[in-house]
């Protein structure tokens, strides 16, 4: 298993890759802009072509793009939907051009609406951005969430009937959160939990749409719909659950994006608990 972070594209893209590289990256997750606004400022030619012959100079693979908070592909808003859906389409061509994998966002909530109805526009928000797309080389991801009110994502069945929504199934999986999953009422915590999880993953979806790990710890308890990540080990998870999922036989293989509190030397401390996981086995 490959482990990074979302990393801080604050700066600009050149300072990416040198955080990386001080945290020990080996994969890496960033935002193509600010997650806090709509507007999007066109990449830099130059800027981009550096950035791609750093990071494959670096070795850092894959390449994650994380959709910014804003967009709800599931809201009954017309508007807000229609701003969600040209926003998606934008950012998986700028994720093509900085050379990402992949693309992952959460499936939004679905308001005054339906589960049934929010999972729909969901679906038709993906086939509208593949379609839209000048090549496919970027896999859109859907991630689970802790759920609660109105939010898609905290079952799997939600993602399953996302993918089923979507034409070219090829454009599209999963990312598996084990923090949200956990929040959500999924017991990774324990081995028989782990296996059960993946084994309904496996049902639904298929294991083979699961191609990236977010590897977060939890600050709330099993089932609480609270999304608060912590350090690995440290929460409601414990350091057994991270020793069984970064060397389980079905998931190994996976690349692994921490997004755990920014704390000093978290993300150090973080980097070299899941490294010395790997190596005990």
């Amino acid at each position: 298993m490959k482990f990074g972070f979302h990393v801080s594209i604050a700066g600009g893209f050149t300072n990416v890759i040198e955080r990386a590289n001080r945290l020990g990256c080996e994969t890496v997750q960033i935002f193509t802009a600010s997650n806090k606004q709509w507007k999007r400022t066109p990449l830099d030619p130059d800027v981009v072509a550096g950035f791609r012959a750093s990071l494959k100079e670096a070795q850092l693979h894959p390449l994650t793009v994380h959709l910014f908070y804003l967009p709800n592909l599931a809201t009954p808003d017309e508007e807000l939907l229609e701003r969600s859906r040209q926003v998606l389409s934008a950012e998986l061509g700028r994720s093509s051009i900085l050379g990402a994998d992949f693309l992952v966002l959460h499936p939004g909530a679905y308001k005054n609406s339906s589960p049934d109805k929010g999972i729909s526009r969901v679906s038709q928000s993906l086939n509208r951005a593949i379609l839209a797309a000048d090549e496919e080389k970027v896999k859109i991801l859907v991630e689970n969430t802790s759920g609660g009110g109105t939010r898609l994502g905290g079952s799997f069945d939600d993602l399953a009937r996302i993918i089923d929504g979507v034409d070219k199934k090829d454009s599209v999986g999963i990312c598996l959160d084990t923090a949200h999953a956990f929040q959500a009422g999924y017991p990774l915590h324990t081995s028989k939990g782990l296996e059960e999880t993946l084994a309904q993953i496996d049902h639904l979806i298929g294991l083979e749409k699961l191609l990236l790990l977010h590897l977060n710890d939890s600050k709330t308890p099993l089932g609480s719909n609270n999304d608060r990540h912590w350090h690995i080990g440290k929460g409601e998870m414990g350091i057994q659950a991270f020793r069984r999922i970064i060397n389980h036989p079905k998931l190994k293989h996976l690349s692994a994006v921490m997004e755990t509190p920014s704390a000093p030397d978290g993300d150090v401390r973080n980097m070299a608990m899941v490294k010395k996981l790997r190596e005990e086995g």
